[in-house]
């Protein structure tokens, strides 16, 4: 049986880094962990190739070759999934799709062949059962959340490493929190799951041996999942860096919580975490409430942020803008929020509703629901009916989204980030020089604008905080790819 699993294109938006990949030698952010993962379920003796179309071309060959076509994308991917199962369809080899996407949205898709949702270690296993009898369905499905402690090592066989600047580890599934607008308790539940840390020694032993150089991504809904085994992780993690003298730092998705607790931010620190994601939204208190933020309420939001920034750890920050709470003021608010906290990586958003969510049930049930959501974050519109009126909240929002990230304000904040962020990464000093001399040369080759702001930056950088060289000239390099997607 020959498998061929292709990943779609990303859009250009503030996760993908297209405008500087490339400078970085690199073709593509991260390699599709899912599609990685449903390789090591399928039979060894099946064929198995994978086609990332953010690093490769999809020939028409490529298609013909396979007895099946694998696709899984997240809901952002959608018109390029479409192009690919029509492709197929129009080659006729048969299509199995899978992942956020196809799980939220199947029902739109009545061209793919079959259709295997939820979570793959339940549902992957009834589809070969039936493919063994020649009897397939149309749709696999399951709401059964497995115990992922038989969760195989993906398989990095099928990808160049090379293509890549970061590598992707999933450590548990599903999130304790019930945000409304968030999808994450639809597809992966309440109730985190966690693999053993011995899967994840094993995870991590298979990237080191290939001879990786760059940072790891901990891909979970939630890191601070589970408290008590994820310091136990921690600990492992540490023990092993030590022992096989891994160089390679770490970033990962949690919950602001995480910073009331110090042992938990020491042993992340240890374990060679350089970044956290974490969803602040609003520095609304009504807006929080609506959502059921309740991680984020009642706290000096501040203050908690600098806590990461204390323990060597930068806060790249998601924030919404659209609540129905939200008024006229929230663009100046979010604004000042951001400035002041210093997240200088500021994810900022229109709020959307996505397919299963409390919120787009509420909505369909106030008949304030439009369409099916993008998925793609900035995207300037919403796919329901806003309490603020949509031209005032689509002006504000694009205003607010060009102030945030022109030359001025971008480096202001990284400035307000420095003052409080303790780096944990010991680079002597010769081994600094050559490193930051290229890096100022790209800043300087491919910045249109802000070169002004960015030598005063480096300057004040130099003279009041020398020790976070690095992180200033890593954060310059990234304005390249926000200046374009933004302006």
């Amino acid at each position: 049986m020959k498998i061929l699993m292709v990943y779609p294109e990303c859009p250009d938006t503030f996760w993908s880094m297209k405008h500087i990949i490339t400078l970085l030698g690199k073709k593509a952010s991260l390699p599709p962990l899912g599609l990685m993962t449903v390789s090591a379920l399928l039979p060894e003796e099946f064929e198995k190739r994978l086609i990332d179309l953010n690093t490769t071309e999809l020939t028409d060959e490529d298609i013909l070759w396979a007895d099946f076509v694998f696709i899984s994308a997240m809901i952002a991917q959608r018109a390029s999934s479409i192009n690919v199962i029509k492709r197929c369809r129009e080659l006729g080899v048969k299509t199995v799709a899978g992942g956020p996407l196809f799980t939220s949205l199947h029902d739109q898709f009545e061209e793919v062949d079959h259709f295997i949702l939820n979570e793959g270690e339940v549902t992957i296993p009834m589809f070969l059962e039936d493919l063994k009898k020649g009897s397939l369905k149309r749709i696999y499905a399951s709401d059964f959340k497995p115990d992922l402690e038989n969760t195989p090592v993906p398989d990095f066989s099928l990808i160049n490493p090379g293509d890549y600047y970061v590598m992707p580890v999933q450590t548990s599934r599903g999130c304790p929190f019930d945000c409304d607008f968030c999808d994450i308790v639809n597809l992966n539940g309440r109730i985190p799951r966690l693999k053993t840390p011995e899967q994840i020694i094993k995870e991590l032993q298979t990237i080191h041996n290939l001879d990786w150089k760059h940072s790891v991504f901990f891909v979970d809904d939630n890191f601070l999942g589970n408290k008590t085994k994820t310091k136990e992780l921690l600990k492992e993690i540490i023990k092993w860096r030590k022992k096989v003298n891994f160089k390679p730092l770490f970033y990962t998705e949690i919950s602001i919580n995480a910073s009331d607790d110090d042992e938990l931010l020491e042993l992340m620190k240890q374990a060679g975490f350089f970044m956290v994601f974490v969803g602040i939204e609003t520095p609304s208190t009504e807006s929080l409430q609506e959502c059921n933020k309740v991680q984020n309420q009642n706290r000096d939001l501040i203050k908690s942020i600098r806590k990461f920034y204390n323990y060597g750890m930068e806060v790249t920050g998601g924030f919404i803008i659209g609540f129905d709470s939200d008024d006229e003021t929230i663009f100046k608010r979010q604004f000042d929020f951001i400035q002041e906290a210093g997240v200088s990586k500021a994810m900022i958003e229109i709020l959307q509703a996505l397919p299963g969510t409390k919120l787009f049930k509420r909505l369909e049930a106030e008949g304030r629901l439009l369409n099916n959501s993008s998925g793609v974050c900035l995207d300037s519109t919403t796919n329901f009916i806003s309490k603020m009126d949509k031209e005032i909240l689509v002006d504000g929002y694009k205003k607010l989204i060009k102030k945030a990230y022109s030359p001025k304000y971008y480096f202001e904040r990284l400035t307000n980030f420095l003052k409080y962020y303790e780096p944990t990464r010991k680079i002597p000093v010769h081994k600094k020089i050559i490193p930051s001399i290229i890096k100022v040369y790209i800043v300087f080759k491919h910045f249109k604008k802000g070169r002004l702001e960015f030598l005063k930056f480096m300057l004040n950088t130099i003279l009041t905080r020398p020790k976070c060289l690095s992180a200033a000239l890593d954060n310059s390099v990234l304005y390249i790819h926000f200046s374009k997607v933004f302006n």
